[in-house]
């Protein structure tokens, strides 16, 4: 299968390694957003045709699919104008910055045979999956998720330092990571939401600092700390608290209260990627589809409230 592949940053080339690993699956055009860093991207890996504007590059020959790995403001104008030219579709989280543009996306796919993905990266990161897996087999009951998300962005730079030409978004990028991990793992459709947030920085024009706290219908309660302003190890951890054990999940390991860990396999970033070619070839929904996210946007829209932005 032919594809595009939509942005030539750090969550480019993320995908870029998990695409040439893919049998039948071919880059063969790459749109990027900075003219020199698009040729320097495809140059490096020999993607024949790469262009500055999106709608060239779907123009391309037998091109069937595009993987947008751009920035979060334009994912969702992007997802469907692509969908409007009959592709599939493969969208970094999230699939848009407010709650009406996702409803727009869900009713969009509803309409058409194309596969609308988002990523949606911790439902296939291992360690959660095993913790799905307890879950729904009774094996695990969930009091408490506390999740810590921290980096240090008081510059304007991406995960591999190099600048950036937008500004990141605590609640709709980072939080919505969790958010929606914690509807997946608990199949629970609605939260009880409270939220806060720091005060916006003059610098990156946005708060840099947050704190959540949903309470499902069953009961679990998640607590969610976010900081931008952070000194020290990058990433999230997640802290499991159930009345059989309490767990630590990291990237894709996962240990138990000494610290001992649980033998898993496999990487979430590919096991998503790959999610998204095998539902286009088997002809079904796949594992976070436009419409499975819509639970989280609505939460993520309370919490956009709770906050006391006004402002859709």
């Amino acid at each position: 299968m032919k594809i595009c592949l939509a942005g030539e940053g750090a969550m480019g080339r993320n995908h870029m390694r998990v695409l040439r690993a893919i049998q039948g699956v071919e880059v063969v055009t790459l749109a990027g957003g900075v003219e020199e860093d698009t040729r320097v991207f495809a140059e490096q890996y020999s993607i024949a045709h790469h262009a500055t504007d999106l709608q060239t590059c779907l123009a391309q020959p037998g091109v069937e699919a595009v993987v947008l790995a751009t920035p979060s403001g334009v994912h969702s104008a992007q997802a469907e104008f692509a969908l409007g030219l009959g592709k599939h579709v493969l969208v970094e989280i999230p699939i848009s910055l407010n709650l009406g543009d996702a409803r727009r996306l869900a009713d969009l796919q509803a309409k058409t045979d194309r596969v609308c993905m988002v990523c949606h990266t911790r439902r296939f990161n291992p360690p959660h999956r095993e913790i799905f897996r307890r879950i729904r087999g009774g094996e695990f009951h969930l009091q408490h998720l506390v999740a810590e998300t921290y980096f240090l962005r008081r510059e304007n730079t991406n995960m591999f330092g190099r600048p950036r030409t937008w500004s990141d978004d605590l609640l709709w990028h980072h939080a919505c990571h969790t958010v929606d991990l914690a509807h997946w793992l608990l199949q629970e459709q609605s939260f009880t939401v409270a939220a806060q947030r720091g005060p916006i920085d003059l610098h990156m024009g946005i708060p840099m600092d947050m704190s959540i706290n949903l309470r499902s219908p069953s009961g679990c309660l998640v607590s969610l700390v976010i900081s931008l302003n952070n000194e020290g190890r990058f990433g999230t951890g997640f802290r499991y608290i159930g009345e059989e054990a309490t767990l630590f999940a990291r990237d894709n390991t996962l240990r138990d209260a000494e610290g001992r860990e649980i033998p898993l396999s496999g990487s979430g970033f590919d096991l998503q990627d790959r999610e998204f070619f095998s539902a286009i070839a088997e002809q079904r929904e796949p594992e976070a589809s436009f419409a499975s996210v819509l639970p989280a946007m609505q939460t993520l829209d309370q919490l956009r409230l709770a906050m006391g932005d006004e402002i859709p």
